[in-house]
């Protein structure tokens, strides 16, 4: 199969233009917090002159001043977050625009190997942070969600980068559009959910006694340190439990996919290769923490643990399994 080169460049350029975004985003966001640190002056009312417009008892005089209110000029923190969710938006643009290319490039689903699967990961963790956004606005933890983001991004263009060119036969199927594309995704949603349990640990850590069972201090607000600027701890818990409710459905169909493509391709539907393992291990502590959250009641700090275990499973399967572990699954393109 031909590629289309011209493509393959314009991808590669998108994509670096995606992690030059995501990066800058993630310089405002660390400027945001840190004007967060420092007090910002307040506008208060100051002295106008009123325009010549009729009142009740006549009209104005010509020279009279009142207090009139002025809305002040934005804070810093403010002007830093909202030019960090932009470049966020730019970046993740950037990014489809390289993996649509990509495909358009090689003619078939562009998440064949790791540098591509990365990409994927990244584009879904960085449009499941926006999407987030929009109902939260919690542009406080951006630092926390692009750095993961940054560093793979980084990762998928310098250590796992491949040229664009062709698959090897047992990945030119349609399984690989379903599986690959939903265990992305899913994977994806997971980082967010893993990084706010992790800021919730570190939010409620000074304060375990008024918020191990996920309510909020009322004196925390006014608590100075380099978690303060964050939301409050119940605020981190929903993210991280809703993301999950939303990622975990998407996680167990690729995990059935993959059975599927297994049988359609050896012959049988589980054989207990690393990379299988890893991921029925991953299913089993998300279906633990769901599970837990649903029936037993827990909450706060002890069930904030599991969604890091389960970022660690997913971690240690997408570079361990992947690059170290020999087993069927060894076509990442690294070789």
């Amino acid at each position: 199969m031909t590629v289309n080169q011209t493509l393959a460049q314009v991808s590669d350029l998108a994509f670096q233009a995606a992690a030059a975004a995501y990066l800058t985003a993630l310089i405002c966001h660390a400027a945001q917090l840190a004007a967060r640190q420092t007090p910002q002056p307040t506008a208060g009312p100051v002295l106008t002159r009123q325009a010549r417009t009729p009142t009740v008892g006549g009209p104005a005089a010509p020279g009279a001043i009142g207090l009139l209110p002025r809305r002040g000029p934005v804070p810093w923190p403010d002007r830093f977050a909202r030019a960090a969710v932009l470049v966020t938006t730019i970046g993740l643009a950037a990014q489809l625009l390289s993996i649509i290319t990509r495909g358009l490039a090689v003619q078939r689903a562009p998440w064949g190997n790791m540098y591509e699967f990365a990409s994927m990961i990244t584009a879904a963790a960085a449009a499941t942070w926006l999407i987030v956004l929009t109902r939260t606005r919690v542009r406080s933890i951006g630092l926390f969600v692009l750095l993961p983001i940054v560093i793979l991004v980084f990762v998928a263009g310098t250590v796992l980068y491949v040229p664009a060119s062709s698959l090897v036969p047992a990945l030119q199927t349609y399984w690989l559009v379903i599986h690959v594309l939903a265990i992305s995704v899913a994977t994806g949603m997971l980082m967010l959910s893993g990084v706010a349990s992790g800021l919730y640990l570190l939010r409620t850590r000074s304060q375990p006694s008024r918020t191990a069972a996920g309510g909020h201090d009322p004196a925390d607000a006014t608590r100075r340190g380099p978690f303060a600027a964050l939301p409050s701890p119940d605020t981190l818990d929903r993210i991280a439990y809703r993301t999950a409710i939303v990622a975990f459905p998407v996680y167990t169909f690729a995990v059935l996919a993959g059975a599927m493509w297994a049988e359609a391709a050896w012959g049988r539907y589980w054989g207990w290769d690393p990379k299988e393992t890893t991921a029925f291990i991953t299913w089993i502590i998300y279906a633990g923490y769901l599970h837990a959250r649903a029936t037993a009641g827990w909450r706060g700090r002890r069930a904030a643990w599991i969604p890091l275990f389960g970022l660690a499973a997913i971690l240690f399967n997408l570079f361990f399994v992947n690059m170290v572990v020999s087993g069927l699954h060894s076509y990442a393109g690294l070789n």
